[in-house]
């Protein structure tokens, strides 16, 4: 068996900066750095490296960043036989600023990531019988992830959704589809059309997306903690205090983690834990992919 990741690929341009700029200020920055990114395939790399059989179905450019994206995914274990290259396309790029507390700004640029379309789910099809489970992400077209999550949902494949880049509004067929949502707060915020900032709040907020169909949801609110709710139970998860350096691919590492855990049938609190744990990990290195813990790393930490 194994988790099916279908989703994005992008390579990330780094900026590191004091601080983040304001609109119209030109910042003198610290440091430059290129990094295989992309919501997707940082989530592929996360499971391959915690041991998880992992397939990502996706699409790079035929460009020089495609070549170095896909063998990047090859090395970390992830089997690729299902990423197409779009012809005279560019692969997806992530331009970031990461400022000294940790904080960023990204613009994603979809490039390849954009024509992800029915040719992919029919590939989808393919391994659906022999997986578990599917994260999906919002760096792909939404009708793609519609379908994607049908597909999966009518297999009886479990369907994480990470609801990012932030958007005001999903199709209201997909919520039913979803057995667990894990918005940040600024994703939940945009989803549910108040400030999520808490517990308090995200308990709301779970509220709400449960009622428009979703199974499960999962809030994450940073270094406050992770709020988590379905129809039988609720729970808050406190933050595992680490010193943050980057929060580039935390959530990635959070849903893989919890991926993770599903994977090993243990259960939910522990699976919320586990990507607890698991983007706290991520947030003490710089980068995306580079900041992923492995399985070792991972269950040392739980024990600590």
């Amino acid at each position: 068996m194994s988790i099916i990741v279908f989703g994005s690929i992008n390579i990330d341009l780094v900026a590191i900066t004091p601080r983040l700029p304001i609109a119209g200020e030109t910042l003198l920055g610290e440091t430059f750095f290129k990094t295989p990114g992309g919501k997707g395939a940082n989530q592929a790399v996360a499971l391959a490296k915690l041991g998880i059989p992992t397939h990502i179905i996706g699409r790079i450019g035929d460009d020089s960043f495609g070549e170095e994206l896909i063998k990047n995914l090859q090395i970390s274990g992830v089997k690729t036989e299902n990423i197409t290259i779009s012809e005279n396309v560019s692969s997806g790029v992530a331009i970031i600023t990461v400022d000294n507390a940790g904080e960023n700004h990204i613009i994603v640029i979809p490039g390849a990531n954009g024509q992800v379309n029915q040719d992919d789910l029919e590939k989808l099809s393919h391994l659906l019988p022999q997986a578990t489970a599917i994260l999906l992400q919002l760096e792909i077209p939404i009708e793609t992830v519609v379908k994607a999550a049908q597909s999966a949902r009518d297999a009886n494949i479990t369907v994480i959704l990470d609801p990012a880049p932030a958007q005001t509004q999903l199709p209201d067929q997909l919520y039913p589809l979803i057995d667990i949502i894990t918005p940040n707060e600024i994703e939940a915020s945009q989803l549910v059309g108040f400030f999520v900032n808490g517990e308090e709040t995200a308990a709301k907020a779970a509220t709400i997306l449960l009622q428009r169909g979703v199974k499960c949801a999962v809030i994450k609110l940073g270094a406050k903690g992770v709020y988590c709710a379905t129809a039988d139970q609720n729970f808050f998860i406190p933050a595992f205090p680490v010193q943050a350096v980057d929060t580039v691919a935390a959530g990635d590492a959070f849903n893989a983690g919890l991926a993770a855990a599903l994977f090993h049938k243990l259960p939910l609190r522990e699976a919320v834990i586990w990507g607890a744990a698991a983007g706290a990990l991520a947030t003490t290195k710089r980068g995306a992919q580079s900041s992923l813990p492995d399985k070792i790393t991972l269950e040392k930490f739980l024990i600590m």
